[in-house]
């Protein structure tokens, strides 16, 4: 019987993969569709996500491979009639390594993470549909298109919006579908503008903006963003469905810019939804299968990824008490997440703040979270935060086999650090013990630490 089974290939189900098959767990990927997807959807990385890929062992590649945000350009016509940032780029600190958004197609950060969990010695099974979930005491039975049934332990759905688990397990996704409100994506190529900038038709002052167009990092196509106002169409329709609408919203606007080739369009619906319920029985919901966002502000595959974070350490160690506090923290943040990029849609403000980049995201209320720094992010020691254990900060006395370091200054107590970087316990070293043992949670020997 295989340990987690993960239905959904995108960023939430591939970290989540990683992050099992860095720890030896059991596992099987699987996706409805035949193959990798091509066009461009999400595209920037926050840095909270760029510290998880830095732990995950992908941020080389990451880095190397995107780039920071262009400066904007907004533009009447041909003229240019203003010139700012997103944000303004920060340097990086001891607490913050990787301060700064990053643009990366969302394709290449996909495959960037199946080149890892290949050479962690597993691959995705592309043209594998779940289509019934079945779960007793002992398991979960997914039944495949090919009418083959897999066993295995717990089950994770990453498989979208459109989730067949969520609605085989028959949990509410409750919020608004707002069917007025449609947006154009597509990658187009032409040699009219230059790569330097994300340049924008409309008014941000008055917050309407016709289009944008973006180049992105590391190929010769950039992105076309615009409200539709055509005809309803399909979702990854094909290259030159609504050719014809884009065309003629670029002449209008920006007479100047010839498109020379859509390379891939697509059509969605502004959704803002939230699972009703995180988790049923040994089931797990992880990114847009529990929430669904705005494009506003960068959030939703970020907030995935963070997701599948959370859930891989305690999935590998499997303590009920511990896989009992997925849902509670986060639903929390997606909660919070959603309320942000709605403003900011609503806004229809293409500046960002430190709202975004979710590094101020903590667990506060969790039943892990124990004393007064308990659930907030270490934002320290992050080169020894690599790797699958706990860490202790401050200064230890007993013997508890995971890797000590210097308390922080200003640091009272012990500090036990979760595996995906969260402060679980924070207070005198005798309560330690407690704490551990309310999880289930061993400590390795002494003699076997590294």
């Amino acid at each position: 019987m295989t340990h987690v089974m993960i239905v959904g290939s995108g960023p939430t189900g591939l970290t989540l993969a990683v992050e099992l098959a860095r720890r030896g767990v059991d596992l099987r990927i699987v996706e409805r569709s035949p193959e990798p997807p091509t066009g461009v959807r999400g595209k920037g990385l926050q840095p909270r996500t760029l510290e998880v890929f830095d732990d995950l062992g992908v941020i080389d590649e990451i880095l190397a491979t995107g780039r920071p945000y262009p400066s904007l350009r907004s533009y009447q016509g041909d003229q240019v009639v203003w010139e700012g940032r997103m944000d303004e780029p920060r340097e990086p600190s001891a607490g913050v390594p990787h301060p700064n958004l990053i643009m990366q197609p969302q394709w290449r950060t996909e495959a960037i993470l199946r080149d890892r969990l290949a050479e962690l010695g597993h691959r995705v099974e592309f043209g594998a549909e779940v289509t019934d979930v079945e779960q007793d005491a002992d398991g979960v039975t997914a039944v495949l298109g090919t009418g083959e049934r897999v066993r295995s332990a717990y089950l994770v759905a990453a498989d979208g919006g459109r989730s067949t688990v969520r609605k085989r397990l028959g949990v509410p996704f409750r919020g608004e579908t707002y069917d007025s409100e449609r947006m154009s994506l597509a990658d187009i190529r032409t040699r009219d503008l230059d790569r330097e900038h994300w340049h924008v038709w409309g008014s941000l002052a008055g917050r309407s903006v016709h289009f944008s167009i973006c180049p992105l990092p590391g190929t010769d196509v950039f992105q076309l963003v615009a409200p539709h106002s055509g005809r309803a169409g399909e979702r990854d329709s094909g290259p030159d469905s609504g050719r014809d609408d884009l065309l003629a919203l670029v002449a209008e606007h920006a007479p100047h810019v010839r498109i020379d080739e859509v390379v891939w369009r697509s059509e969605y619906r502004v959704n803002i939804r939230m699972a009703d319920r995180f988790r049923v029985g040994r089931v797990f919901l992880a990114g847009d299968a529990a929430h669904v966002h705005s494009p506003a502000g960068g959030q939703g595959l970020n907030t995935g990824v963070q997701d599948a974070y959370n859930l891989g350490w305690k999935l590998a160690l499997g303590r009920e008490a511990l896989l009992e506090t997925y849902e509670d923290e986060r639903m929390a943040v997606a909660e919070h997440v959603l309320g942000l990029s709605t403003r900011l849609y609503r806004d229809n403000d293409l500046k960002r703040g430190g709202d975004t980049d979710q590094l101020g995201l903590a667990y506060p209320r969790s039943a892990l979270s124990a004393g007064e720094r308990g659930g907030e992010r270490l934002g320290a020691y992050f080169a020894e935060q690599r790797g699958t254990g706990f860490l202790l900060v401050g200064e230890v006395t007993g013997e508890h086999g995971w890797p000590v370091l210097p308390p922080l200054p200003g640091q009272e107590g012990v500090l036990l650090v979760r595996p995906d970087g969260y402060i679980g316990y924070h207070g005198d070293e005798s309560g330690l013990s407690a704490y551990l043992s309310g999880f289930g949670i061993a400590a390795p020997r002494a003699d076997a630490a590294s």
